[in-house]
């Protein structure tokens, strides 16, 4: 959705604002720029900013959390949230078409959540979900957040002037590749885990931004934790096709790709559904739908639940004691040793072999 007037704003909120719909509350804001879309978000009735602090908080029946922004320097933002989800919310990011839209949008985030294990001492398992996103500006993106997850999500934000500055330097060999992509009309990729030590990033960042003494704060520190990140973030999927290779979608396909994981989501734990059966819950042909999934996340629908589904086991084995043939069944598997199978195919080891908790 493209709004057509800054005045319109309001309206949008009043119409939209928490729209309940498919289970979901709708949280839209506009990102025509990092600077709109705090402004946008500032006008949500349930938050409260503070401008002096570069902070706006929120502590409502949908979420509560904190995010904090900063203006790095020309063309270079970042828009850190801390937060905990309380419903289950799709933020969308919409555009105002009579303001100008520069701006690429480098997301990373680690979320927790807690897995059931039916276990009665023990009744869930506190778990790590890490993703990366991309996009380019005028890109319509649906994300959703899942109620009783916490975490850390990271924007940061810089406009082709720059990408152009900045990037190109510092990628020599693949530069003139990297521009060609950001130069195509719009764009959403995601990865699942693609930068190692996201954590540690994470949490560098983080204990910049939370120092709100104007007079000590380490903007230096901060450009340079920043521009490390996007700069790691780049070298790394350069390495693969999938930047060099991506054409551009509409944005009612991103939408319908952001629909199609949310059912792979909600189904993980057992056997995939079937690309017709997901094609038909979002309405388009099977055959487009696995193009452009594959476009999006770079790996198929089958291939994006095995690697979820593998995934969510090692940390089941890693952060809990249920037993290698309970995780199992947890993850949709027929059998353990078809589990086992499975993980050995992926991870080189067996489930016994992994280091447990003591």
């Amino acid at each position: 959705m493209i709004t057509k007037q800054v005045n319109e704003w309001d309206k949008v909120i009043q119409k939209y604002l928490f729209f309940y719909r498919d289970d979901f509350f709708e949280l839209p804001y506009l990102s025509n720029s990092p600077q709109r879309m705090v402004n946008s978000i500032t006008k949500i009735p349930v938050v409260q900013h503070k401008a002096v602090e570069q902070a706006i908080y929120t502590n409502s029946p949908f979420c509560t959390g904190v995010m904090h922004y900063r203006k790095i320097e020309e063309g270079l933002w970042i828009l850190a949230t801390n937060i905990k989800i309380e419903q289950n919310i799709i933020a969308k990011a919409l555009y105002d078409e009579a303001e100008v839209s520069d701006y690429y949008f480098l997301s990373f985030s680690v979320f927790e959540y807690g897995f059931p294990t039916g276990n009665a001492l023990t009744d869930k398992v506190m778990l790590l979900s890490k993703c990366w996103t991309f996009y380019k500006p005028k890109t319509v993106v649906s994300t959703y957040f899942y109620k009783g997850t916490t975490g850390k999500f990271c924007n940061l934000v810089f406009n082709k002037k720059w990408a152009e500055k900045n990037l190109s330097s510092q990628i020599l060999d693949k530069g003139e590749e990297l521009q060609k992509f950001l130069n195509r009309e719009t764009g959403f990729l995601t990865w699942l885990d693609v930068v190692p030590n996201l954590d540690k990033m994470s949490n560098e960042i983080w204990k910049v931004l939370e120092n709100n003494n104007k007079e000590s704060f380490d903007l230096m520190n901060l450009k340079n934790e920043v521009c490390k990140t996007i700069i790691t973030f780049f070298k790394t999927t350069l390495e693969t096709s999938r930047i060099q290779e991506y054409k551009s979608l509409s944005n009612i396909d991103y939408s319908n790709v952001a629909k199609a994981e949310k059912i792979i989501l909600h189904h993980l734990t057992s056997p995939f559904v079937g690309v017709e059966k997901i094609a038909l819950d979002v309405h388009m042909s099977p055959t487009k739908l696995k193009a452009i999934f594959k476009s999006v996340f770079g790996s198929s629908m089958l291939q994006y639940h095995k690697e979820k589904n593998i995934q969510l086991a090692m940390q089941l084995i890693q952060k809990s004691d249920l037993q290698i043939k309970s995780i199992a069944i947890a993850t949709g598997y027929e059998s353990a040793s078809k589990f086992t199978a499975a993980f050995k195919k992926r991870f080189g080891i067996l489930p016994s072999e992994v280091l447990r908790p003591n």
